[in-house]
């Protein structure tokens, strides 16, 4: 008689023959090696059901014994020896590392960061760090750029990025002479690729090209008293406008001049009454009073050189007016502010 050729049939009724699902588990965790023991359980518990339930998997629990019992050896032996310990300490180190590894962009307000290479080729992958340590950057703040339906061009997003990160920079510092004169204001812009995907963030910062800095330049209202702030919103616009001097001389723009030079003068008046209208600390009224006197004296010759009627005459009162600029150093220092002003084109008030 012959046999019948093609699948084999199975009676109709009868189930088909099953796997061991404790004996799948028994080879998995023995894989993946993440806990022997778990493994080694489930496999000698999978073989007598396998044995009594006539299920398949006996191969798979076997297997699973064998790499798990191989597990727990190896990890006894790397608890005797400290190799475990020591795997673990690199692996928490490098995801430590990696936590502090991100782009500019995800850079949050108050956080420093270091980073390898040029200022320039930083604009993806920077490390954060401990403000404590020596690092290049320092994350003031940052916007949204809005009104642009499509890619504006860069030198767009610049003029908008320098105006507005200024302001946030002198937010963040108002404590100008903590500022160490090599750091300056540093912005990371959205690129034409980044735009097309939703980007429109820039990241203000203070930044360093030379050598890194270290200790954190924040010093807002976080960090100061009601007395320093007022100090500092009413002197810092002398320091301001006094980096706007024109880079032509009176001779070549004296209307440019003439008109720097009555904005500094507004400021200095401005500061004047600013000073004298409030109750400052026992510890540092004579000092700040001592100031504003020299700010009146001060405002008297920069008068001169902002009414010159020519560039001859302006230039007459121009070193008059410069030597008058007082120090403000110790009224500064009485305050707890930074009494020592940073290298850089002016250290006076």
């Amino acid at each position: 008689m012959p046999y019948p050729t093609g699948p084999r049939a199975v009676p109709y009724g009868q189930p088909r023959r099953t796997t061991n699902g404790l004996a799948v588990g028994s080879l998995v965790s023995g894989i993946v090696c993440c806990l022997p023991p778990l493994g080694l359980i489930l496999g000698l518990v999978a073989l007598p059901q396998i044995k009594k339930r006539d299920q398949a998997g006996q191969g798979l629990a076997i297997a699973g014994i064998v790499l798990s019992a191989l597990s727990c050896l190896l990890l006894v032996i790397g608890l005797a020896t400290g190799g475990f310990t020591s795997a673990w300490s690199g692996f928490k180190k490098g995801m430590d590392e990696a936590s502090r590894s991100k782009s500019a962009f995800s850079l949050k307000t108050g956080q420093c960061f270091s980073v390898d290479g040029e200022l320039e080729e930083y604009t993806s992958d920077v490390t954060v760090v401990d403000c404590a340590r020596p690092h290049e950057g320092e994350v003031t703040g940052g916007f949204k750029v809005t009104g642009f339906a499509e890619w504006p061009g860069e030198d767009a997003i610049d003029k908008i990025a320098e105006k507005r990160c200024e302001a946030v920079n002198a937010t963040y510092a108002m404590d100008t002479w903590a500022v160490p004169g090599d750091v300056w204001l540093f912005y990371y812009l959205p690129s034409s690729q980044s735009w097309r995907v939703g980007d429109r963030t820039v990241t203000c910062t203070f930044a360093t090209e030379k050598r890194p800095f270290s200790g954190s330049v924040r010093s807002d209202a976080s960090t100061l008293d009601a007395h320093q702030q007022h100090f500092l919103k009413t002197v810092n616009p002398i320091e301001t406008v006094m980096y706007r001097e024109p880079d032509d001389d009176p001779d070549e723009d004296f209307a440019a001049n003439k008109a720097w030079a009555m904005e500094l003068l507004s400021t200095f008046d401005a500061a004047y009454a600013g000073l004298g209208k409030h109750s400052w600390p026992a510890g540092s009224t004579a000092a700040v009073t001592t100031l504003r006197k020299e700010l009146g004296v001060s405002s008297k010759q920069w008068l001169k050189l902002a009414t010159a009627a020519d560039a001859a005459a302006y230039w007459e009162a121009y070193d008059e007016a410069w030597d008058s600029v007082p120090d403000s150093a110790a009224a500064r220092t009485a305050l707890g502010l930074t009494g020592t002003a940073p290298e850089g084109p002016s250290t006076s008030a």
